[in-house]
Order: structure tokens, then C-alpha cells, then sequence
């Protein structure tokens, strides 16, 4: 695909018109995904979503998996967790898909000129600013009902996150680190995922969850790496462009602080020692990553983004790791 035909929306909009009366997929989305055979009209919205990129829901939803896990480990288990679970569940995929459709809108002309995002709904012309507005707005009602099912304190710290994802758009215009701030965003759900069950906050929610913020500068770091000769063009700011060659022991930092930090938790918890044996296949994980990173090749990096539900999956296994330690 020659970039050049992308300098706006109108471009995209007319190759799309001109030579795309098929249903129009994105680049980086999953081959053979279940959007391609929805309905035509909800195939836009689902989209606009990321319906068919699952890996962002679970990258949103691991570090609530965390909270829980870590809460219930600490002393607070209870027959909801499970329903906690199921509940959270629900909440990541339909606030991901408004944190999209949010991130879509305001990103809308910069997405235009970016090879890989330039037929995404909105700048393609699926779907008008005023129709992914309502989208949002539905979205975000199903993400509150599911918040209001909570107790009181989980309530008002997820209402709190609020103000984190309102920014995020704008970081990339204002500086080199917006991946730091989608940590702060990301990661939320581990804080949300302890008082879920806690109903308060101990120190070792804070320090999961500066690990998933360290976390996400590693993924996301990575998923920059497509995008940097255009973002260098439209003038986007990201960790990719500010390291540059300098992106592979920055990265080898980010990990070894996120598996330092959930060693830390455990430490706050006074865990057995297979919590910390049980973070050896994370971190094997991240070396392997790191052995396999092209930075200049993104589909590479693509697939290495992807591989860090993986990535999370196995973090989580320290506190399952120490709840069952504890409930034997």
C-alpha cells in the first residue's frame, strides 16, 4: 500500500470508494476475526471498537485479573471473586471499545496519514464523528452499570480513571512518553481489581501496580515501532522515536521493573517463595521477546505485541500461585 495516497482523509475515502467494495479490514487486525461475518451495518462500530484486535481488552483486563488475585491472596478472598471476574470482564471489553472510539475521534486527522490506521472507521467514512460520539456514550453507560456493582470505594477509584483516559489522546502531541501515561490508564483496572475485593487499598495494590505501568512502557514501546516513519512525518511523539536504537535495553529495564515491582507485592505480602519462583516463566517470556525484536520490521512487532497477553497471563500466576498456597 503506498502511503502517499494517505496524505487525508479524503484520500482514504475515495481509494475506499474506488476500489473497496468489500468489507474493509485494518492492517493489524486478526485474520479471519468474527467482525468480518457481522452484520454490514455493525461491522464499522465493531471496528471502531477494536472488536476484531482482542488483544487490547486483555491487556486492559489482565491487570484487574491481578488486583483480584493479589486482594484475594492477602486475606480477602470471598465467593464473589468469580463474579468480580466475570463483571470486569464485561467492563474491559466495553470500556476499551469507548477508550477506542474517544482515541478514534479526537486522533481522527492524524489517523488519515498513518499508513496502518487510515481506514479505520472514522477516517475512512464508515462512521461520522456525531455516530462514534453515540457509540461512545452507549458504551460508557454498560461500563458504568457494570462499575455500580461494586462496592462504594471501587466505585469512585474507577470513576477516577475517568480524567487519565480523557488525556491520553493528547500525550502523544505534548510529549516523548504518552506509552508512560496508557500505563497509568491501562493499569488502572489492578487498583480498580483490589478494592473490588478489598474495599480499601494496601501498598502492595500500588506496587502491582506500578509493575503493569512498567509493563505496558514494554509493550507498547514495541507496537510504537510500526509507526514511527509516519508519526515522525505528522510530528506524534512516542518512547519508539525518543530511544530510537537505544530501544532495546530501555526495554530490558522495563521488564526487569516489572518483575522487580511484583516481587516487591510479594514481598508486602509476605509470600511463600514459589510466589517468586512463579514469576521466572514472566520473565522468560520478556527475554524471549527481546531475543526475537526487530524494531524494523513490524510485523515483528506486531506479533510481539500480541505475544504480551502471554506475557500477562503468566505475571498472574504469582498470586494465583500464593491464594492457593494459602487456602490449602
Amino acid at each position: 500500500m503506498n502511503k502517499t495516497f494517505f496524505a487525508n482523509g479524503a484520500d482514504a475515502r475515495y481509494i475506499l470508494a474506488m476500489t473497496s467494495p468489500a468489507p474493509i479490514t485494518t492492517p493489524d487486525a486478526v485474520a479471519g476475526n468474527w467482525v468480518a461475518r457481522a452484520p454490514v451495518f455493525a461491522q464499522p462500530y465493531l471496528r471502531l471498537m477494536r472488536a476484531d484486535r482482542p488483544v487490547g481488552t486483555w491487556l486492559l483486563l489482565i491487570p484487574c485479573f491481578w488486583g483480584l488475585a493479589l486482594a484475594a491472596a492477602s486475606g480477602y478472598a470471598s465467593l464473589d471473586l468469580l463474579w468480580y471476574a466475570a463483571l470486569m470482564s464485561i467492563g474491559a471489553y466495553v470500556m476499551r471499545g469507548a477508550g477506542c472510539a474517544y482515541n478514534d475521534i479526537v486522533d481522527r486527522d492524524f489517523d488519515a496519514q498513518v499508513e496502518r490506521t487510515a481506514l479505520r472507521p472514522i477516517p475512512a467514512g464508515q462512521i461520522s464523528v456525531k455516530q462514534a460520539w453515540g457509540f461512545l456514550v452507549f458504551l460508557s453507560f454498560i461500563g458504568f452499570a457494570v462499575l455500580l456493582q461494586f462496592n462504594r470505594f471501587a466505585i469512585y477509584l474507577g470513576l477516577g480513571s475517568l480524567a487519565l483516559v480523557a488525556a491520553y489522546p493528547f500525550m502523544k502531541r505534548i510529549t516523548w512518553w504518552p506509552q508512560a501515561w496508557l500505563g497509568l490508564t491501562f493499569n488502572w483496572g489492578a487498583l480498580v481489581g483490589y478494592a473490588a475485593a478489598a474495599g480499601k487499598l494496601d501498598p502492595q495494590a500500588f506496587a502491582i501496580y506500578a509493575a503493569g505501568i512498567f509493563w505496558t512502557l514494554f509493550y507498547d514501546t514495541i507496537y510504537a515501532h510500526q509507526d514511527t516513519e509516519d508519526d515522525a512525518l505528522i510530528g506524534v511523539k512516542s518512547t519508539a522515536l525518543r530511544l530510537g536504537e537505544k530501544t532495546l535495553p530501555a526495554l530490558g529495564l522495563f521488564f526487569a521493573m516489572t518483575i522487580t515491582l511484583f516481587a516487591l507485592a510479594g514481598a508486602l505480602l509476605h509470600a511463600h517463595v514459589i510466589y517468586y519462583i512463579a514469576l521466572l516463566p514472566a520473565a522468560a517470556h520478556f527475554v524471549w521477546q527481546l531475543k526475537h525484536l526487530d524494531i524494523h520490521n513490524s510485523a515483528a512487532c506486531l506479533a510481539l505485541f500480541k505475544s504480551n497477553r502471554n506475557a500477562g497471563l503468566l505475571l498472574l500466576l504469582s498470586p494465583l500461585c500464593e491464594l492457593a498456597l494459602r487456602s490449602i
